[in-house]
């Protein structure tokens, strides 16, 4: 087992010992212990914040050319490494490896591209109405020490996107991985660390989630916080950086309808349907979930589904012919059985799947739903797993309708053959990323962010790179 041994990042030290006790890191595969994870208490908290903003001071006086020179360095190191990061990856979350290198690799790119976009953090000069001034500029600065919360289900990916934005800009980082996928974020810290980033411009913390961001948030060196996680949790810390009038950016998952019209490829869009709405596990927030598909096309498509799932081939991700690994933690088995268990009793039709796969590990079956009525939970709240729902339509008007009828606008997708069609879905669905005949709306030059209960703000592209800066406008006169 290529498991590393666990620690936090604090004050340029890695501290295989902390005050808040540890925790176990458990295997999704077989529930067997790969680690024990050390948890901060109060006062290793203290002292990443500390930490951070010392760090801030030397890491903001870095050229921007600087800056991207390191962390084009550290991305060096993260391909070299790709192997063995995603190895852990895989161990500590449970997705195929190949989608592990794959995540890897990107979230290379991510910081990529945030490097090089640093270099044009441009501000602009403004001529002045009145005599006597010399300049008007609007600049952007970094914003300052930034916490950052990240979930379990893109474990290098998501702390890649926050982390790698906010050294871009100058700012530093107190980053919080989640306590279930540690190993893998810690290996992205240490490709860092040895490009060159400025040991206390970069502190990682494990803890009791609710003393951990209560405390970070509260501290006055943070200037910025960005979250990944559910809507609950997204709303509370929101009001947390309300009460310091604190910069946040939240992203909380989705519950992304895919429209099927009646001139679709539908082979094309059965195979490309299957693809992502599987790939790990559903736990995606940007996962296809509702689909709604033109009615003479239904019980093609519901029969052709339910056979791709079911034959989905399920196992541990080290294993090359797995297909799809286990669900990342025992909470998610619980939450599956629950939505389809209230979702048949409301009458829905379970075309497959349906329960957990009696082996260890946390597997659950490869699931297919039609009909789920309006009433059921299933309906309206985030499965965050392999379900899928399956409905018929009549007319565009109503697919469309149905579709925005969520509090949630992350990603939305189609599939259609019409030009006009696809313009139509795109100007009319309410996502922050829609996607026709295409399920690959995240890329690292493309923002990613959603609408209504979604979030607020984006992260990756140029956008990204600014929610980590600060305007200031300045405005030189002439002495009289």
């Amino acid at each position: 087992m290529n498991y590393p041994e666990l620690a936090l990042h604090v004050a340029g030290r890695w501290l295989s010992q902390a005050s808040g006790g540890e925790r176990a890191v458990i295997n999704p595969a077989d529930e067997s212990v790969l680690a024990m994870l050390p948890l901060a208490g109060e006062a290793e908290l203290q002292a990443a914040a500390e930490s951070a903003q010392r760090g801030f001071l030397q890491w903001r006086k870095v050229s921007a050319l600087e800056r991207c020179t390191i962390l084009r360095r550290a991305t060096g190191l993260m391909r070299e490494r790709c192997q063995a990061i995603a190895t852990i990856l895989t161990l500590e979350q449970g997705k195929p490896l190949a989608e592990s290198q794959r995540e890897v690799l990107l979230s290379a790119d991510i910081i990529d591209f945030q490097a090089e976009e640093a270099k044009r953090l441009y501000g602009r000069t403004v001529p002045p109405r009145v005599p006597g001034i010399l300049s008007q500029t609007v600049m952007r600065q970094p914003v300052g020490p930034v916490a950052a919360f990240t979930a379990w289900n893109f474990p290098v990916n998501l702390p890649a996107r926050k982390i790698g934005s906010a050294l871009a800009a100058g700012c530093s980082v107190v980053v919080k991985p989640a306590e279930e996928t540690p190993g893998s974020c810690i290996a992205l810290l240490r490709c860092l660390l040895d490009a060159g980033v400025s040991p206390e411009a970069l502190n990682l913390v494990c803890g009791e989630p609710a003393q951990v961001s209560s405390r970070l948030i509260a501290h006055p060196a943070i200037a910025k916080v960005s979250f990944t996680g559910s809507v609950a949790v997204g709303k509370l810390l929101g009001e947390l950086c309300a009460r310091g009038v604190k910069r946040y950016t939240p992203e909380l998952g989705g519950h992304a309808p895919v429209i099927v019209c009646d001139d679709a490829d539908i082979g094309f869009a059965l195979k490309s349907s299957i693809a992502a709405k599987y790939r790990n596990a559903g736990q995606v927030c940007a996962s296809p979930i509702r689909f709604y598909v033109q009615r003479r096309h239904h019980e093609r498509w519901c029969a052709g589904f339910a056979q791709a799932a079911s034959v989905l081939r399920l196992g541990p991700g080290l294993d090359a012919q797995t297909q799809m690994g286990p669900l990342a933690h025992a909470r998610r088995i619980a939450d599956m059985e629950a939505l389809m268990a209230d979702a048949l009793d409301h009458g829905a039709r379970l075309l497959c799947g349906g329960k957990r796969v009696q082996r260890p590990g946390y597997f659950f079956e490869p699931t297919v739903i039609a009909d789920v009525p309006a009433s059921s939970r299933l309906a309206h709240t985030e499965p965050f797993g392999p379900i899928a729902t399956i409905e018929a339509f009549d007319t565009l008007d109503q697919a469309i309708d149905r579709a925005n009828d969520s509090r949630y606008g992350l990603g939305a997708y189609a599939f259609t053959r019409d030009l006009v069609t696809a313009h139509r879905l795109g100007e009319e669905l309410e996502a922050g990323m829609v996607g026709i005949n295409h399920f690959g709306v995240s890329q690292p030059e493309m923002p990613f962010g959603g609408w209504k209960e979604s979030g607020q703000g984006q992260e990756m592209g140029a956008e990204g790179l600014l929610a980590y800066t600060e305007l200031k406008t300045v405005i030189v006169g002439v002495p009289s």
